[in-house]
């Protein structure tokens, strides 16, 4: 390879390599990295002048050319990201705040991460109601806010309810909206604490009645949809096994590493909600699915994740990518569609069956309190029967 880019041929190869491409999709990259090098040499450029501006131009006149493939800025990450690591190529231009709005927004932010410590996933739907809110207020949205009074964000809030399906609010949508007022009245941006205007925003009794828990038949059906012989019936037995067991949710099991895996032991580390570690007791079928996988079916890479994608690059799942997977897994079983959360309801309704606790449930769950468990109560009518009281016959009304 010719060019200001042909020293770095070799590196990316192996890069390529380490997070498991394969061979012709690695010489597809190096074919473009050659590309691009000759690209920057026709017009007398060096590597350090490869900034987001020329790296367009470079994928307009490819398109232009008649090429079909390494045309879009997707097909081109993997090279420019290998070149900024070495920090050869200037790193990513981000846009900075262009609006009072997102420079109000970009505080919020940074408020979530630096002040609350929140989960990335919540950050963003955070900040998704939040700019949702302030871009109804009348107006500018920022000179707008110092005017804000309580009977507005009420107004929000019932507007809101009324166009959104019943129970679909609280629980992202409320939380998040006193999140925003707590925060810009201690940022200054609002002169009174209105997070107290929010109304409690409670359910439907009949949306909370029972647990929408998926039936133990359902959950046999999909575990035994899973083709074992292949590396992505492995991966998704393992996890599905492991959430039926153990009632560990979608984003615990994406989040799981390597080291969180005591084999002599037989624990495993599960890191949940509020940033709270707790050790679970690896039962011996699930530990046996994750060996198998992590054996013959987990491919080689550098990723610390126990579960992996199935493509290159290997690298963690996301939370949506369990959620979409036991969705797929569902069609192929032909049972009704059920997710994560509907398996650890499943794990819990089970024990009840079994004659298990409130406090064994809660100790599987892990719930914080109590009374976040009692919802399964409902369930067992054997002893809710033996609460009731019998009807007084013959009594005056």
């Amino acid at each position: 390879m010719q060019g200001p880019l042909g020293a770095f041929t070799e590196g990316l190869r192996h890069h390529l390599a380490d997070q498991g491409y394969a061979v012709d999709s690695v010489a597809d990259h190096v074919r473009l990295l050659a590309d691009l090098s000759d690209w920057l040499s026709g017009r007398d450029l060096t590597a350090a002048d490869l900034t987001s501006v020329r790296a367009k131009e470079f994928l307009r006149e490819r398109r232009e050319s008649g090429r079909r493939t390494g045309v879009t800025p997707r097909g081109l990450a993997q090279v420019m990201g290998y070149l900024r690591r070495l920090q050869v190529a200037p790193p990513s231009m981000v846009a900075g705040p262009a609006t009072p709005l997102e420079l109000v927004l970009g505080e919020y932010r940074k408020f979530l991460v630096g002040e609350r410590g929140l989960a990335a996933g919540t950050v963003t739907h955070y900040l998704r109601c939040a700019r949702r809110f302030l871009a109804w207020l009348p107006g500018n949205p920022v000179e707008s806010l110092p005017a804000l009074t309580g009977g507005q964000v009420i107004d929000y809030v019932i507007g809101w309810t009324t166009a959104a399906s019943p129970g679909a609010v609280d629980m992202v949508t409320l939380p998040a909206l006193r999140s925003l007022l707590r925060f810009l009245h201690t940022a200054g941006h609002v002169p009174l604490p209105l997070a107290g205007s929010v109304p409690a925003g409670r359910r439907r009794p009949a949306r909370v009645e029972m647990p929408r828990a998926a039936s133990g038949e359902d959950v046999r059906a999909v575990l035994a949809i899973c083709d074992r012989a292949g590396a992505a019936g492995r991966r998704d037995y393992a996890i599905l096994l492991m959430m039926s067991r153990l009632a560990i949710r979608g984003g615990e099991v994406a989040r799981l590493q390597l080291v969180d895996i005591d084999w002599r032991a037989g624990e495993l580390t599960i890191h949940g909600k509020g940033r709270r570690d707790d050790i679970l007791p690896l039962p011996d079928d699930v530990g046996a699915a994750m060996a198998e996988y992590v054996v013959h079916a987990r491919p080689a890479t550098t990723a610390r994740s126990l579960f992996v994608t199935l493509v290159a690059p290997f690298n963690q799942m996301a939370t949506s990518t369990v959620t979409v997977m036991v969705a797929r897994r569902c069609a192929e079983a032909g049972v009704a569609r059920f997710g994560p959360h509907g398996m650890r309801h499943a794990a819990a309704c089970e024990l009840l069956a079994a004659g298990a606790s409130m406090e064994e449930i809660g100790q599987l769950l892990r719930h914080a309190q109590q009374r976040t468990t009692a919802i399964y109560a409902k369930l067992d009518r054997a002893r809710l029967t033996e609460l009731a009281r019998p009807c007084p016959q013959g009594a005056a009304r």
